[in-house]
């Protein structure tokens, strides 16, 4: 898997403006999402667009799911991810 520091802070930039936008959201359930849609590039060889098509993926999937993930209770995320 090849990441550069860049993408990781590109990604963390993700997760925070959709923490921002999605505020009744849980920022864990938000977190999990994008780490795992992001996983699912892990073999792409070119990098430059990964942070913009893990994003456009979690705002689908967070559109689609409109599912409220509270504590512990971060499967529903996973779930939401494989999608």
């Amino acid at each position: 898997m090849m990441r550069n520091d860049n993408e990781s802070v590109q990604i963390d930039q993700v997760i925070e403006r959709l923490i921002a936008r999605f505020p009744a959201k849980s920022p864990a359930a938000i977190e999990l999402l994008v780490r795992r849609i992001h996983e699912r590039f892990a073999g792409a060889r070119v990098r430059d667009f990964v942070p913009l098509l893990v994003e456009k993926a979690a705002l689908h999937t967070v559109g689609v799911f409109p599912i409220e993930v509270t504590g512990e209770d971060t499967h529903s995320a996973e779930t939401m991810a494989t999608i």
